[in-house]
């Protein structure tokens, strides 16, 4: 229980709440007309004056509800608080301030759990002395504990869901780099291999034959060379440790075989158009993995298709790749990305490129990723 309890007080905030925008302050505007039209339309509201005041005065508050919970949290039960002194201790709240249950939700879904803790006291004291002092009568306090703790629950449960769901991004991102990783593993060994073999054979011939020692310690350069640009990639993959795939990796020159991909589906047609000879390894291979997942995406969730164009074009400066569908552009299509897109994304990014997917103009869906000819920048 200690190590439960515990756990609740270090709970962190999520990190990066949106900011406050337009919406919110259309919120707060609607809010404080409700409150003054409520307080037109009812004449017979004890201290109808205070009580439209409390509840238009305190909604500007939503607008710090996610940057500073608590703070704006204890402002509004404290003032609520406060005004049945002013009054006798008779009723002023007006059905307007029922918005102050968002304040409950976002303690709950953007607070630290100490705040959360802190919260939770200051609200139940307050239910509680209302009880005792008759300003509420007793059988409405647990009612409004439980609409309260139902507030908070939903804050909570939102919390959390969204907290799995960041969870399972990153671990789809860990899992692309760690593709990334195996991949650029292949290529480096073959590059280090090259430099032993040339370096043995250079040192064979190296008293009978002086230039043929210069020829290999030339191609020792250049692959050692071409090694140290993909273990500068590598550095930036962030691997956790797995053995790698030691089974060669796949290049532009296997994009042909997604075109003869067996299975029912659309037909798959691929182009290359530029010089593609002398990419790297590892950028041959993020183009033939971004084009699988594109393509098997799109055979899974293109409804309607009879064709996926598959089309790279290479040029001095970049290299481009473009899969497109010819299926229906439907809301499943353009709901929130899946663990493969992100997957896409990251591995583009981890090579100093970029990775989108949203739906063609001229019908369709397209998947486009742009990545330098020359590998990922210092």
């Amino acid at each position: 229980m200690h190590d439960l309890l515990r756990s609740v007080w270090d709970e962190p905030r999520p990190s990066r709440p949106p900011a406050h925008g337009w919406w919110d302050r259309a919120l707060v505007v609607v809010l404080v007309a409700a409150a003054l039209l409520e307080g037109a339309l009812r004449p017979d509201m004890p201290w109808r004056v205070l009580g439209v005041a409390v509840t238009a005065g305190l909604a500007p508050l939503l607008l710090w509800r996610r940057s500073h919970p608590l703070l704006v949290f204890l402002v509004a039960w404290a003032v609520s608080s406060l005004v049945p002194l002013a009054t006798g201790g008779e009723a002023t709240e007006t059905y307007t301030i029922v918005y102050a249950l968002l304040l409950v939700y976002a303690l709950f879904r953007w607070g630290s759990g100490r705040e959360i803790v802190l919260g939770s006291l200051a609200a139940l004291a307050k239910t509680v002395l209302w009880g005792v002092l008759g300003y509420t009568a007793a059988a409405d306090v647990l009612p409004s504990l439980a609409v309260v703790c139902a507030a908070g629950a939903l804050g909570t449960a939102l919390r959390y869901r969204a907290g799995s769901r960041a969870r399972e991004l990153e671990r789809a991102r860990m899992l692309e780099r760690e593709s990334v990783a195996r991949d650029l593993h292949d290529t480096v060994a073959h590059h280090v291999s090259a430099v032993a073999i040339r370096a043995q054979a250079g040192l064979a011939v190296a008293e009978s034959r002086p230039g043929a020692a210069v020829e290999a310690l030339t191609v020792v350069e250049a692959e050692a060379s071409r090694a140290l640009a993909e273990m500068r990639s590598m550095v930036r993959v962030l691997r956790r440790g797995r053995p790698a795939d030691l089974e060669p990796s796949p290049g532009i020159g296997d994009l042909a075989a997604l075109a003869g991909a067996e299975g029912p589906g659309p037909v798959v047609d691929v182009a290359v158009v530029g010089d593609v000879d002398g990419l790297s390894p590892s950028l041959g291979t993020a183009v033939y993995r971004l084009a699988q997942e594109a393509v098997t995406n799109a055979r899974r969730h293109a409804r309607g298709a009879t064709r996926i164009d598959v089309r790279v074009e290479a040029d001095d400066a970049s290299v481009r790749l473009s899969v497109r569908d010819d299926g229906d552009t439907g809301s499943l299509r353009t709901a929130a990305p899946g663990y493969g897109l992100i997957g896409m994304a990251e591995r583009a990014d981890l090579l100093g490129g970029t990775c989108t997917a949203a739906p063609d103009p001229d019908g369709g869906w397209r998947v486009t990723a742009v990545m330098p000819r020359n590998g990922v920048g210092e």
